[in-house]
């Protein structure tokens, strides 16, 4: 009986099985029409997908000085239905500067200006992202400034560690669309999630590297057309693939969400940077965050373009 008892405790005392989890989350909230849709459409396209999905809570970053301007629709509404449908909001700045080209001062005065439209609205979280991942880059004492300042507001760094630079393929689409050429959308959809499932299943190992465990990813996507389209398509994939999917405030509670990396240039995902400061070799970038692949993928994946040539 007793060896009974001890293998049961040891049984308990073991470590629950490693599980991949990733939280989805939207950035540059209101955006302009894109390549396919108004941004009512997309909006009503992308709540829907969420919900198909079983997406509970995605996150979305706004940038209130975007409201008015994103082709004349009703932001404001807008993000009113994103938190009518269970998710929640948070603060990606007022006018989506990059760090490194201004003062912190300036900065944090346009972190304010947010603060202030986002005060008191339901589904707000006291989270902040940087605009561009730019948390100052060379500059230490601006990083640490605007760090500070950000602790003193009560505001939590919103970081990723999965980015997949979805928003590239989104703009390429755009401007393919503008110029009249055909869209292969089947391909569209298969690049768009073979290289976001790609993105998080780098940072999984990554992520193994460098704390020696799976923490909760967070995903950096975009309130883009192509999400609004494929969104169903990805979450399928992520599952297909081993993921579970959980909320933002679930993937925010890990404890690397008090890490603050110092590294020689603060750019880039959290995990990225922690990378770096635990020197952790190279590769620490998905390689198709490199824009010279990633438009080549497209070049011939969507539009069935040859590749150029290599410029003499």
């Amino acid at each position: 009986m007793r060896w009974l008892i001890a293998a049961l405790l040891l049984l308990l005392a073991a470590p629950a099985t490693a599980e991949k989890r990733i939280a989805l989350t939207f950035d540059d909230v209101p955006r302009d029409r894109g390549a396919f849709f108004t941004p009512d459409e997309r909006t009503i396209r992308l709540i829907a997908g969420l919900h198909e999905a079983g997406v509970r809570q995605a996150a979305f970053y706004i940038v209130p000085g975007q409201i008015g301007h994103d082709d004349g629709a009703g932001g404001e509404e807008r993000i009113k239905a994103y938190v009518a449908a269970g998710h929640v909001i948070a603060d990606h700045s007022f006018t989506h500067p990059h760090l490194s080209g201004m003062t912190a001062a300036d900065y944090l005065a346009d972190v304010d200006k947010a603060e202030a439209w986002l005060k008191g609205r339901e589904g707000r979280r006291p989270w902040f992202r940087y605009p561009f991942l730019d948390e100052g880059q060379e500059d230490k004492a601006k990083r640490d400034a605007v760090r500070a300042g950000l602790q003193a507001r009560g505001l939590h760094n919103g970081y990723a560690t999965v980015d997949g630079s979805d928003w590239n393929i989104e703009s390429l689409t755009a401007d393919a669309v503008k110029a009249g050429k055909k869209v292969d959308m089947a391909g569209l959809r298969d690049l768009y999630v073979s290289t976001m499932v790609g993105a998080a299943d780098f940072a999984d190992q990554l992520s193994r590297k460098t704390w020696g465990r799976q923490p909760a990813q967070v995903i950096v996507l975009h309130e883009t057309d192509i999400a609004a389209l494929f969104i169903v398509d990805l979450v399928r994939a992520f599952r297909a693939d081993g993921w579970a999917i959980i909320t933002a405030d679930e993937a925010y509670a890990d404890p690397i969400a008090k890490l603050a990396p110092d590294v020689p240039s603060a750019n880039g995902t959290l995990l990225e940077l922690a990378a770096w400061e635990k020197g952790v070799p190279k590769p620490r970038w998905y390689e198709r965050n490199d824009m010279t692949l990633a438009n080549r993928l497209f070049a011939e994946r969507v539009l069935h373009e040859a590749p150029q040539p290599p410029a003499h």
